[in-house]
């Protein structure tokens, strides 16, 4: 479904419209408010957010005060603010939505380089910043791996320090460098092979060593080792250390591309 533009008119009547039950996490869902005050780039982004699962645009605002009422109106995930607007800096809308009692998270996409505005982003603890222009494949880095995040802090039970680690760790994991994931394959592996060692680890229940996975796969196990490192270098997996009574912890891998793998995603960007 593709996000109306939220023009004033739209805002003063649909407060009370909306609400978390219906934009935010419905069946899974990430709902997302992109506020840009150039009505043809909040299209692009609006197009680009809507081909990443599972992600749902519901609202484009093109002003500061805009943004505050769809906010209030649709109980978005995330929002997508741009810095320039015409009425506040971009910055400015933050605050204003923690005081009006709003916890969505908010990536910055904006032109700005200036280190003052990077440095604001990150006191007002914004979830990524983006400096246009960028391309789908910048964008969708960054939202696949937000969603693995948001997915972690959901799903982790906090027993101990290693799991606080663990969650800290996923925040600061960086961006995919091979997003588009099979179009750029590293040499000596191919689209077959890491397609059935993403589904099989999409499949897992917890998380696969590389010699269940070689199991499994009926690959070597160095062989599904070196796929399983690959998927983790991109971001579509983690690491955990399982340590037994003798020799050297094990590594175990778990998928955490939050809906849509590598190899699955590839041919659709």
């Amino acid at each position: 479904m593709m996000g109306r533009m939220w023009g004033e008119e739209d805002v003063s009547g649909a407060r009370g419209v909306g609400g978390t039950g219906e934009a935010g996490g419905v069946g899974g869902t990430i709902g997302v408010l992109v506020v840009d005050d150039d009505f043809r780039v909040a299209r692009v982004h609006r197009a680009y957010v809507e081909r990443v699962d599972p992600f749902r645009v519901v609202g484009v605002a093109g002003s500061g005060e805009q943004a505050l009422s769809a906010v209030d109106a649709l109980r978005p995930d995330l929002v997508l603010l741009d810095l320039y607007l015409p009425d506040v800096f971009g910055l400015d809308v933050i605050p204003r939505l923690r005081t009006a009692g709003h916890d969505c998270d908010v990536m910055v996409v904006s032109a700005a380089r200036e280190a003052d505005a990077v440095r604001g982003a990150v006191r007002h603890g914004v979830v990524d910043y983006l400096l246009k222009p960028f391309d789908f494949e910048d964008l969708r880095g960054r939202l696949e791996r937000y969603a693995a995040q948001r997915g972690m802090l959901r799903d982790t039970v906090v027993r101990g320090q290693a799991d606080v680690d663990r969650v800290l760790a996923g925040a600061a994991m960086p961006v995919p460098t091979v997003p588009s994931g099979l179009r750029r394959l590293p040499k000596g592996m191919s689209a077959e092979t890491a397609g059935l060692v993403e589904r099989t680890l999409r499949e897992a229940e917890g998380s696969l060593s590389a010699s269940e996975c070689a199991r499994l796969t009926g690959v070597s196990r160095v062989s599904a080792r070196r796929y399983l490192e690959y998927f983790h270098a991109v971001g579509a997996a983690e690491v955990s250390l399982r340590y037994g009574a003798t020799g050297r912890p094990e590594r175990r891998y778990r998928f955490v591309g939050a809906g849509r793998g590598v190899v699955s995603g590839g041919g659709r960007a």
